[in-house]
C-alpha cells in the first residue's frame, strides 16, 4: 500500500514537471515568418528580399507611422517642438514602456518624441494621437489614410503604439521601408532616432533606445528595433553614405542580436556589392513629332528626367536603352501628352522607362482654320 502511494505521489510530481516543460518549450519555440526587405532611398525598388510582401504582426513598429505624421504635423506648422501638451487620463493608463506621464501633466513635443522613438514609449504616443487627431481611435483612422497614400496595401493599425493588439498591426518588409524611406525625408528627426541614452522630465526619466545599431553602424540615419509577442523580434533601419542611402527591414525573427544584425548585413550589403548608376540619355531621341490634321505640322516633345537606379557593381555598364514611339499623332494635341517612351533595358529586360511627352499643343484644322490660312497666303503673295 505504502509503495503504491509513493507511485502515485511520484507519477504527479513526474505530470506537472512535464507540463512545465511542455509549456516552456511551447513559449519557447514559438513560430514566427521571417521577413526581410532591403530598398533603396525611396523604398520602392526592392534589392534584397525573403518574404517581403507577406503581411505580418508588427507590434510597436506602429510607432514609426506615429513619428511620420507628428513630423508631418510639425512641418505643417500645426505643431511646434516647443509646444506643451496635456496628458489625458488615457494616456496616464497605458501599460508597456512608459515614461510615466500624469494625468494633467504637460510636456513639450521635443520630449515626446524623445520618449516615443528613443524610449518606445506608449503614454507619450498617445499624448501626441490625441493632440493630432482628438482620440487615438481618429488618429488610427489617420494611420491607414496615410499608409495607403505611402503605396503600403498591406498594412493595416488599430492604435497609435502597437503595444495593445500586436497581432493586429499588420504590414510587410517592403511595406515598413516605404514608410521609413518617407521618414528620412525630415533632416530633424534624426538627431531622435540616432540617440542612443537621453532623459526627458528634467532629467528625471531616462531613456534608452532599443536600437542597437545607433551605437556602432556607419552613416545610420534610423530607425527602429522592437519586440512583442506576436510580432518577434523586428529591426527597421536606413544608412547613408556618400550621399546613397539604404533601408533594410527585418520582422518575424526570433531573436534579436539575429534581427539587428541581419538588418546591418542587408545595408553593409547594399553599399559593398551595388551602385547607383544613371545611364545617359539616348542621342537620337526625336525633338518633335508629325501631327495629322493639325494646324500645325509638328509639335515639340521631351523627355522626363532620367532616373538613377541601383545595380549590382559589375552591371552598370551592361544597361541599354531604347525609344519606343509612335510616329504621329491626330490634332487637337494637348501639351504633355504621352507619345512614346525611353525604356532601359539590362538584358533584354527593362527595368524602367521615362516618358516622352509633347511639349507645346497643336490646335485641330477645320474649315474656317483653312480657309484663313489660305486668305493670309494670298495676302502675303
Amino acid at each position: 500500500m505504502r509503495n503504491f502511494v509513493l507511485k502515485r505521489i511520484l507519477c504527479f510530481f513526474l505530470a506537472i514537471i512535464t507540463i512545465t516543460a511542455v509549456t516552456a518549450v511551447s513559449a519557447e519555440e514559438k513560430e514566427y515568418t521571417l521577413c526581410k526587405a532591403m530598398t533603396e532611398a525611396t523604398g520602392s525598388v526592392i534589392i534584397s528580399e525573403q518574404n517581403a510582401e507577406t503581411p505580418v504582426p508588427v507590434g510597436t513598429m506602429a510607432k514609426l507611422m506615429t513619428v511620420l505624421l507628428a513630423a508631418e504635423h510639425i512641418e505643417a506648422g500645426k505643431l511646434s517642438l516647443d509646444s506643451k501638451l496635456k496628458t489625458s487620463e488615457y494616456a496616464n493608463s497605458m501599460q508597456g514602456a512608459q515614461i510615466w506621464l500624469m494625468p494633467g501633466e504637460e510636456i513639450t513635443v521635443d520630449e515626446l518624441l524623445k520618449a516615443v522613438i528613443i524610449g518606445n514609449a506608449n503614454d507619450a504616443s498617445v499624448v501626441l494621437a490625441e493632440k493630432i487627431a482628438v482620440s487615438e481611435e481618429k488618429f488610427a483612422e489617420l494611420m491607414n489614410v496615410r499608409a495607403k497614400e505611402l503605396g503600403m496595401e498591406n498594412t493595416y493599425f488599430t492604435n497609435c503604439s502597437g503595444y495593445y493588439d500586436d497581432d493586429k498591426q499588420i504590414s510587410t518588409a517592403h511595406d515598413m521601408a516605404r514608410l521609413c524611406a518617407e521618414l528620412s525625408k525630415y533632416d530633424f528627426l534624426c538627431g531622435y532616432f540616432t540617440c542612443w541614452r537621453d532623459f526627458v522630465r528634467g532629467g528625471e526619466t531616462e531613456l534608452v533606445n532599443s536600437n542597437e545599431a545607433v551605437k556602432d553602424y556607419k552613416g545610420l540615419i534610423g530607425f527602429k528595433a522592437g519586440y512583442t509577442e506576436n510580432a518577434g523580434y523586428c529591426a527597421a533601419l536606413g544608412a547613408e553614405r556618400d550621399g546613397v542611402m539604404y533601408i533594410s527591414v527585418i520582422l518575424g525573427c526570433d531573436d534579436k542580436d539575429k534581427s539587428l544584425s541581419d538588418a546591418k548585413s542587408l545595408l553593409s550589403m547594399g553599399f559593398s556589392q551595388y551602385t547607383v548608376f544613371t545611364p545617359e540619355r539616348p542621342k537620337d531621341v526625336p525633338a518633335e513629332i508629325a501631327v495629322r490634321g493639325g494646324i500645325s505640322k509638328t509639335v515639340p516633345v521631351e523627355s522626363e528626367s532620367i532616373r538613377s537606379v541601383v545595380l549590382p557593381n559589375e552591371a552598370a555598364g551592361s544597361v541599354t536603352s531604347r525609344i519606343v514611339m509612335t510616329e504621329y499623332v491626330y490634332a487637337p494635341v494637348e501639351k504633355g501628352r504621352k507619345v512614346g517612351e525611353i525604356q532601359f533595358l539590362r538584358n533584354d529586360k527593362m527595368i524602367f522607362a521615362v516618358d516622352i511627352r509633347t511639349a507645346a499643343s497643336a490646335e485641330e484644322m477645320d474649315t474656317k482654320k483653312a480657309l484663313c490660312i489660305i486668305l493670309k497666303k494670298l495676302l502675303t503673295f
